[in-house]
């Protein structure tokens, strides 16, 4: 079954009950029981829920692993994930990683006695100089969110396996219609499913899949234990959201192609961060790795006062947290979406204050194009 075709046919496809070839919302918290233990599949909604599982079955399908699982924001994904390990355990984690992921890491699971360490994973001896006897997991976020680095997923989980270490990577940039880090390696996927997954702005979730039974048993028993699910009407807009993932996001990248073009060659930009340009650091790797580069971009306009006054002069670009929507979205990650990370920190990874981060939408790219001209030259 070619991409496309599994979006929309993938998973359950349609209702087994009522023949309906969009999958219904169940809008239920229990379910009848002909004796005890003798229900249908389903008895108690966040232990599972027909829409919910539908949904799962889905990102499963397209993910190419054993076990889907959705919640209720990517955070809450993360935390389940993140909760398979006990205390005195430690995790090494891409540095740049979404400025939520360090916090949840170092401000409320360290609590729990987990620990982590973050270091530039797109170099495979910083992993490895990191590595403790009480290391449980690889964590890598690739393309990584601001800085667009990217780390060879298969090595790093070559890298893992030798260690008996786990490789959890968050492909939420990426998204499986340009790459499947289950089939490179790893055991452990993460979306933001707000994002790319959802695409319209209008939902807030999170999705896992693993590669093996005995972490779809152990997932399972977190996610029933702690209650964090995804909703049925929030499954719904999701698969919706799927069914159309590969069209946009193939619109969305020649978008992004021409804006790179346009950035890279205007003196009012001082560096373009995308893995799709030659001169990326991990070009070759990007390459590889996935069938597409994404439609995330970001520069560095030289100083927070011109990234104010670009922010001030758009028209077209949206300034709003968040990414991967129809519409085009701008922000300034050091103020917004990584304000959490400690300067002193940003400072040293390169997320400075004039940095500036797109999500290109479906908009046409010359008034995108134009768009941008024109704020960076006023």
């Amino acid at each position: 079954m070619k991409r496309k075709t599994q979006l929309i046919h993938g998973g359950i496809s349609n209702d087994p009950a009522t023949g309906a070839v969009t999958f219904p919302i169940y809008q239920v918290s229990t379910y009848k029981q002909e004796g005890v233990g003798g229900h249908k599949g389903f008895e108690y909604s966040r232990t599972g829920n027909p829409t919910r599982n539908a949904l799962e079955e889905l990102i499963k399908d397209i993910e190419g692993g054993k076990a889907g699982f959705a919640f209720g924001s990517g955070m809450a994904a993360i935390t389940a994930v993140i909760m398979l390990f006990n205390s005195g355990d430690h995790v090494i984690l891409t540095d740049d990683v979404y400025g939520g992921t360090f916090r949840v890491m170092t401000k409320v699971l360290n609590r729990f006695g987990i620990d982590s360490t973050f270091v530039d994973t797109s170099n495979l001896e910083n992993i490895t100089s990191e590595i403790r006897p009480n290391t449980r997991a690889i964590y890598l976020e690739t393309p990584t969110n601001p800085l667009l680095k990217v780390t060879d997923i298969e090595a790093a989980a070559k890298l893992a396996k030798e260690h008996n270490l786990l490789t959890i990577v968050d492909n939420t940039f990426s998204t499986p219609y340009w790459q499947n880090p289950i089939e490179l390696g790893a055991d452990i996927v993460l979306h933001s499913a707000t994002k790319y997954l959802g695409g319209h702005s209008d939902v807030v979730a999170g999705l896992v899949v693993v590669n093996s039974d005995e972490l779809a048993n152990d997932l399972h028993f977190v996610q029933n234990s702690t209650g964090g699910i995804l909703g049925p009407q929030d499954s719904f807009l999701l698969i919706r959201g799927i069914r159309t993932l590969g069209i946009r996001l193939e619109e969305m990248e020649a978008n992004t192609a021409a804006i790179v073009e346009f950035l890279n060659g205007h003196p009012g930009v001082k560096k373009v961060y995308y893995p799709g340009l030659e001169t990326h650091p991990n070009h070759e790797i990007a390459k590889k790795q996935a069938r597409g580069f994404g439609g995330m971009v970001s520069f560095d306009v030289g100083s927070a006062e011109n990234a104010d006054k670009l922010l001030s002069k758009v028209h077209y670009f949206t300034l709003a947290e968040s990414l991967g929507a129809v519409e085009s979205l701008i922000s300034v990650p050091a103020r917004m979406t990584h304000a959490s990370i400690p300067a002193e920190r940003r400072a040293e990874l390169g997320i400075t204050d004039g940095l500036v981060r797109i999500s290109v939408g479906l908009e046409d790219a010359e008034d995108l194009i134009e768009d941008l001209k024109q704020a960076l030259e006023s």
